[in-house]
């Protein structure tokens, strides 16, 4: 918050004195020049601060309009950034008879660079209390309700972005490109607050998290390695604790009953034959007792939040933002959301989670999607749930006409739902579901199958922290048991699993696994940005190839627990016929690709193609 210059005259009188004014915040807290969109509004809180003349006297601004709303401790300002201004400061003066407040309001220079990530990065998500505690003086800061205990699953535990920072060549070294945290913006609330998904301050990093220059230098860090930053945003809700729950704006800027609670079925809003009353209950319907359902018909809230996107991208210099519970705020609005980002940023990289089940319904939620009629979410990417419940589920199944190996071939045959499915993330868990190596059974080989799928299949692979060292987790057993500690990220650790040393055989074993095939593929166009063919399952392995003009790789999964299998290329000639040998890229065998190819019992086999 800037300083506030406060003048009050001795000679004030009775009436001033019965009402008292102040300013407590204005957001955006700074803006920039050579925006697009000229227009910047600013939400003005304070008590009675309605009551005061506003003005702004400045050559880099014009005051358009003030607004008045039904509670007088708000203003809105329209003010306009003139086209030739220049970065530096402007004071908002705001007085009422004796009265007179002065707030000093920057502007900035605008970035400019590319932004954006895609199907040629690999992206890992952490949860920032549960990966390393960097600077365990933030630990329990002053004013925050909720203090540290790691003795509880569901608790803060102490990690911070000065934590990520220090591991950021680890990650670097992982293979991975880009990296999705779960939400740092601060939770100020009594219990279960480190998840970050109940927002109290929408400007604020949380302060156990670090603070927003500490983003902003994670951002800067991260480029500096040439790897990306994709913020995680919440529009849906924010906390019961937020600053403005305790003095709304207006009756209708958020839905204020606890009770009415979300249906959470987002097939309503595609659905053509859904009542009112289910689509209304998946829209306006509380996700939890303590987030309150945000209401973006409201045209001053749904301004808010799309400047909040845009001031992050600038402040932290983002690449792009995962839109959480994407089909639970209203549909129109997060239309508007995105295309005002592009508009801003056509580059930008918008991902939506879009937790659904079927293809169809997810493939709804897509940007320029072919079956969502006048419906366009602007989105450039969405979360492919359906082919995350595939790959859960196939290595454990037995082949059949649409298990095992099948459930994957026949959602991958869907992918005419969408108008690219290589802008899908995929993944074979994440912050809310059960660790995949639990998935599987705690089998090796099934997840070494998975994750070979998952880093060449068409899509934005992303990895979940952790996976690389076989941790586990059930969700059924809370959330705590899905977002468990990286060892060695606390100094009492006893073991420190971000060294070859701290980790087991079997570890090592994957965490090379992911190694290789990720740094592999970020050289191979085939994988990064080629078309996707695939064949019909049979005797229990799949093959697929990713291929452009000029690459080839050919993928094969054998999934049965106990028989090799010899695979007949002649089925596969409509492309082989193109190349004379393989390679394999784990081993770097050559392969002779004009008769068979042997496949060991469950497992994966990944062939770089040579002419």
């Amino acid at each position: 918050m800037k300083k506030l210059i406060i003048i009050t005259l001795l000679f004030a009188t009775s009436t001033v004195f019965a009402q008292k004014i102040n300013l407590e915040r204005i957001e955006p807290p700074n803006w920039w020049v050579d925006m697009k969109n000229k227009t910047v509004q600013l939400l003005v809180y304070g008590e009675n601060i309605s009551l005061t003349d506003v003005s702004v006297v400045s050559d880099k601004v014009k005051l358009q309009k003030i607004h008045k709303v039904e509670n007088p401790n708000y203003l809105f300002l329209d003010v306009e950034v003139l086209p030739d201004a220049k970065a530096g400061s402007f004071d908002i003066v705001f007085s009422k008879g004796l009265t007179i407040i002065k707030h000093k309001y920057e502007l900035k220079e605008k970035t400019d660079r590319s932004r954006g990530f895609s199907s040629a990065d690999l992206i890992y998500l952490l949860m920032p209390d549960r990966f390393a505690n960097g600077n365990p003086s933030n630990d329990n800061p002053q004013g925050i309700l909720e203090k540290t205990n790691r003795n509880n699953p569901d608790g803060i535990h102490g990690g911070d972005i000065q934590g990520v920072i220090n591991h950021l060549d680890y990650i670097k070294n992982l293979g991975i490109t880009a990296l999705w945290l779960n939400p740092t913006l601060e939770n100020n609330n009594s219990a279960y607050s480190y998840h970050g998904y109940a927002i109290t301050n929408f400007y604020k990093t949380d302060l156990r998290s670090g603070t927003n220059e500490d983003y902003k230098r994670l951002s800067d860090e991260l480029h500096k390695r040439e790897m990306k930053l994709i913020m995680d945003m919440i529009f849906n809700h924010c906390s019961s604790n937020h600053w403005w729950m305790k003095d709304l704006p207006m009756k209708d800027w958020a839905n204020t009953n606890p009770d009415y609670r979300s249906n959470f079925r987002g097939s309503t809003i595609a659905d053509i034959h859904a009542s009112k009353d289910d689509q209304k209950r998946m829209t306006q319907g509380w996700f939890d007792s303590r987030m309150p359902d945000l209401n973006q018909h409201n045209p001053y809230l749904a301004t808010y939040l799309i400047q909040n996107s845009i001031w992050w991208i600038e402040y932290a210099d983002l690449d792009g933002i995962r839109m959480d519970t994407q089909p639970y705020p209203f549909k129109n609005f997060m239309s508007a959301w995105a295309k005002q980002i592009h508009d801003e940023y056509p580059d930008f990289t918008l991902l939506g989670e879009t937790w659904l089940q079927k293809p169809a319904f997810t493939a709804y939620f897509s940007g320029n999607s072919p079956i969502s009629g006048n419906y366009n979410s602007y989105l450039n990417s969405i979360t492919d749930f359906p082919l995350y419940y595939a790959t859960r589920d196939a290595f454990n199944q037995n082949d059949g006409w649409t298990d095992g190996l099948s459930s994957i071939y026949y959602i991958l045959a869907q992918d005419f739902l969408y108008e690219n499915a290589n802008n899908n993330v995929i993944f074979l868990d994440n912050h809310d579901l059960n660790r995949y190596f639990t998935s599987v059974g705690e089998d090796v080989n099934k997840l070494k199958m998975g994750l070979a799928f998952l880093l060449t299949s068409r899509g934005i692979p992303m990895l979940y922290y952790g996976t690389e060292i076989l941790t586990t987790g059930h969700e059924h057993k809370g959330h705590g048991h899905i977002r468990t500690d990286f060892p060695g990220g606390w100094k009492d650790d006893k073991i420190n699993a971000f060294t070859k040393e701290g980790h087991t055989k079997e570890q090592n074993e994957i965490f090379n696994y992911i190694k290789t095939i990720a740094d592999w593929r970020k050289t191979n166009k085939a994988v990064t940005e080629g078309k996707l063919l695939h064949f019909v399952p049979e005797n229990n392995v799949y093959v697929y190839f990713r291929h452009t003009d000029n690459e080839a790789v050919m993928v094969l999964l054998n999934n049965h627990n106990s028989q090799k299998r010899i695979v007949d290329c002649k089925r596969f000639n409509e492309i082989l016929k193109d190349y004379s040998k393989g390679k394999n890229i784990l081993t770097d065998e050559i392969i002779d690709i004009s008769k068979t190819i042997t496949i060991n019992k469950k497992s994966a086999l990944i062939i770089e193609l040579e002419k």
